[in-house]
Order: structure tokens, then sequence, then C-alpha cells
């Protein structure tokens, strides 16, 4: 579909493109003359306070006003409509739009100029700077995912961290696999991950759409519902035809058997070993908590769940496999905030595992020191404890 923009118009009609902000910069379309711009744009931006990662629209900046404007009449004179005042555009919209670096998680970032010897991260010359709480957030989960030492020092499991092109919780997911006997499982779900959506719902079929998904679900959950349906994909030989039938985007497996391949790659060049945990998924899920116990929601008599870290309220997607079963508690890969706070790809775990997997960042709690409810929780997160 998206393809089909740069396709000449019919003779006698005319052709109207509807875009995101991705047509403000990034690709050209000839015999476009007219521009119609709203003046907004969806922006991501990262709260390192919560964790949660919000797509939030907003006003754009008068630097990405200009290049809208610049789409009409690239091949010839052209017009742009504004569906906002001359007024707001010269007083209430900023000059510049606010780099990536300054509303994104900076885990990778500092793990990356950790890994180039760059220590002192607060006084580096930035281009734009980071706030400090955003630099001393990803600090925080490095030390407590075991990247760096007490003095912020990059540690070994850091350093070999550092060589994969993922965010540090799946790195650590992943060389966690390797002691834990199922490597070969977790590089699937990763890749699976990495890929975005892999179902689809078409309008006029989303029913049937919605049987076929729930044919891969696992009671323990949505990574291991992705690890199902790359199992499933590859018994079928890679098919494409099997994708169609499933309602799943063979587009999306292909890419991931591609990110596979990527990391088996560097797998091989640090000599980790690449083996398969069978059917023992407690294994898998232990593995994935290693690199996300900090993303542990507890569920809450009420209703929804509660972040084990900041206590608020949270949700299972109605697309997850354990929409319906609704366990005590969860780990999350991510929280997406769009009409509630809902959590993404969760799978159901054992609270024990959280202070076995993460003993820097969460303790058993001591009975004789808490109110009955706590006592029934009886796991707390080190705040205090994080240098």
């Amino acid at each position: 579909m998206q393809s089909r923009i740069f396709d000449p118009a019919p003779p006698g009609k005319r052709k109207v493109v509807v875009a995101t902000n991705i047509a403000e910069a990034s690709l050209t379309i000839d015999g476009i003359f007219y521009v119609i711009d709203p003046g907004f744009a969806k922006q991501n931006v990262y709260n390192p306070k919560q964790g949660l990662d919000s797509l939030v629209i907003t006003p754009i900046s008068q630097a990405s006003a200009k290049q809208r404007a610049g789409r009409a009449g690239r091949t010839g004179p052209g017009k742009c409509y504004r569906l906002y005042t001359e007024s707001a555009y010269r007083n209430e919209m900023s000059p510049t739009s606010i780099p990536e670096i300054q509303r994104i998680n900076l885990g990778t970032t500092t793990l990356t100029m950790k890994a180039m010897g760059i220590n002192d991260l607060l006084s580096f010359d930035f281009m734009d700077p980071p706030s400090p709480q955003a630099l001393i957030s990803a600090m925080e989960q490095l030390y407590s995912l075991g990247a760096l030492d007490e003095e912020g020092l990059l540690t070994k499991l850091g350093r070999k961290m550092a060589e994969f092109p993922l965010d540090p919780p799946l790195s650590k997911m992943l060389l966690a696999s390797v002691d834990l006997g199922c490597s070969d499982e977790i590089l699937t779900i990763i890749a699976m991950i990495q890929t975005g959506n892999i179902f689809y719902r078409p309008r006029e079929k989303q029913a049937q759409a919605d049987q076929k998904r729930a044919k891969f679900f696992q009671p323990e959950g949505d990574h291991l519902t992705l690890l199902a349906v790359y199992e499933a994909w590859k018994a079928k030989n890679f098919s494409g035809p099997w994708c169609f039938e499933n309602f799943v985007q063979s587009r999306s497996l292909r890419r991931a058997q591609d990110v596979r391949k990527q990391l088996l790659s560097i797998m091989d060049k640090y000599k980790l070993d690449v083996v398969s945990a069978g059917k023992n998924f407690t294994k898998i899920r232990k593995a994935i908590t290693a690199g996300f116990f900090f993303h542990g929601a507890r569920k809450d008599p009420q209703e929804g769940y509660r972040t084990l870290v900041e206590n608020q309220p949270v949700y299972i997607h109605p697309s997850s496999a354990l929409f319906q079963r609704q366990p005590d508690w969860v780990i999350y890969h991510e929280l997406v905030m769009t009409t509630k706070e809902y959590m993404r790809e969760v799978t159901v775990v054992d609270p024990k595992w959280l202070v076995e997997l993460a003993p820097r960042f969460f303790k058993v709690a001591d009975p004789t020191k808490m109110s009955k409810r706590k006592r029934q929780e009886r796991i707390e997160p080190l705040y205090d404890k994080i240098p």
C-alpha cells in the first residue's frame, strides 16, 4: 500500500497522500503541489522516573513547519495551507524540535559511551546535553543489570553487553540465557520483539484473525507466544502462504529471521553457546526476568496491576495472551501509553526469581517491619541502595 504513493495518478484524477512526519524530510514525492499542515506530530517521549515511553501528540516546531511547506512544489511552484495562525507560528512554536537525545531512554547511549572509555558522562560536552536525571537513571539501570560496578565503571558483563546492538535489558537477557541454557529460544524471542507487530487484524476479518492468533497463545505469556509463532513458521519451512492463513505478517517474520542471524553471528564471534531449553519454559522465563526485573508488576486487588518500582497503575493489553488469565505477578517488555498505560509483551513470573536474579535491585522484605499488606508482597525494590 505504501509504495503506491509513488505511482502517478490515473488520468483525470488527483492523488492525495496522507502521511506522518516521515514525509517531512525523509522522502520526496514527485508532482505534489499542495501540502496541508495541521501543525502537529506524534513524538516518542521517555519518562525516566516512570520508565514509560509515550507517543505524545505535540505541536511541531518552526523548523518542521518549513520542512513541511518545502514538500509542496519540489518539481514546480506549489502552496502550503497551514491549519494554524501566523501568531501561533511566531509566538507559540519553538524554533527547532527537541533533539531526540533529550527525550529517549539513554541506556544504550550510556553503555556505548562507557565501553568507549568515556566515564564522566555528567560533565561530557554533548552537543545537546540530556538532563542529568535521565543520565543518572540510565546509569542506575546499568548498575542494577550488573553492567556497571559501584564506582560506575564497566564490568566484564557490561563489556559483553555493549557488543550487542540491543537495549541493555535485552543484551543482559541474552547473556543470562547462555548460563541458564536457553539461548536458542531467547535469540528467537529477542528477534521477534525487535520486529514490532507480528499479527494483523484486517477490519473485515477481525474475529477470524483473533481465533487464529489465540491458537498460538501460551499460558506463560506473550514472549513464549512469539516463540511459538516463529517455531510454527520454521516447522512449515518458513512458508509465505502459512503466514497469510494465520494472519501473521510474513515480512515481520522474515525480518525477525534476519535479526536472529545477525545476533547469532555475534554469539559465534564471542564463542557464546547457543543451547536449547527444549520444553523447559521456566529457564526461558528466568532469562527474561534477568533482563527485565525492574519491569515487574503485581495484580492490584481492585483492578489491573501496579508496577513494583513506582507503584503506578498499569494494565495488560487486550491483545495479550494473558488478558483473560490475569496472573498475580508479571514482567512486561515496555509500557505504552494510549488510552491507558498498557504493558506490552507480558510474561508470568515467580516473585522469588526477582530476588534471586536481581539482588542489587530487590531484597526479601523483613516481615517484622512491615504492614500486613506489605507482608503479603514480601519483595521491595532497593531504591536507596543504588549508588
